[in-house]
């Protein structure tokens, strides 16, 4: 086997990008601090066609060079917006129905790989700090909890990997 070149792999120009039919998905990012997460979120977005992400809170905003080197130019294809309260941005994204899932560890949250979205519905999930998770407030208020099977010793995973875990789990299940 021979890896492709960048030039071999038909990728799609921003403008293309912004035109194109997107993933029923948002992301919302609640007080995420490290700027490589955000940016490498950003990358992840851009690859599952996600249809926005929300900055919230102490989450920083693009443009930011520590962003960039990890987004690789994603902040200039998925659209985003800064939220400062990610509690008034989940009410209102629930008033709109959407479908709001924190992605947490909590009582009787789904696991992901038993949770079916329903194709006609659009889903906002919700990552929280790295240290803190998802502001309780915040799980509290969403219309439900996934969570991702883990069966080591460690209880979590970095807000990026986890990220790329769920958006590529349900891209997959939208499909």
């Amino acid at each position: 086997m021979r890896k492709l070149k960048n030039s071999e792999l038909n990728r799609i120009d921003v403008d293309a990008f912004k035109e194109s039919q997107k993933t029923p998905l948002i992301v919302v990012l609640d007080n995420i601090r490290s700027l490589n997460n955000i940016g490498s979120v950003f990358r992840t977005s851009d690859a599952f066609l996600i249809e926005k992400i929300y900055l919230c809170g102490i989450t920083a905003t693009p443009p930011h060079k520590d962003i960039h080197k990890t987004a690789l130019g994603a902040t200039d294809s998925v659209d985003w917006e800064y939220k400062e309260d990610t509690l008034a941005l989940v009410e209102d994204l629930k008033k709109e129905n959407i479908q709001t899932l924190a992605i947490e560890q909590a009582e009787n949250a789904t696991m992901l790989n038993e949770f079916t979205p329903d194709t006609s519905k659009k889903y906002a999930v919700i990552f929280g700090n790295e240290v803190k998770g998802v502001a309780q407030k915040v799980v509290s208020a969403c219309d439900g909890v996934i969570e991702i099977p883990q069966y080591g010793t460690k209880h979590s995973l970095n807000i990026s990997v986890s990220t790329g875990v769920v958006l590529w789990d349900l891209f997959t299940k939208l499909q």
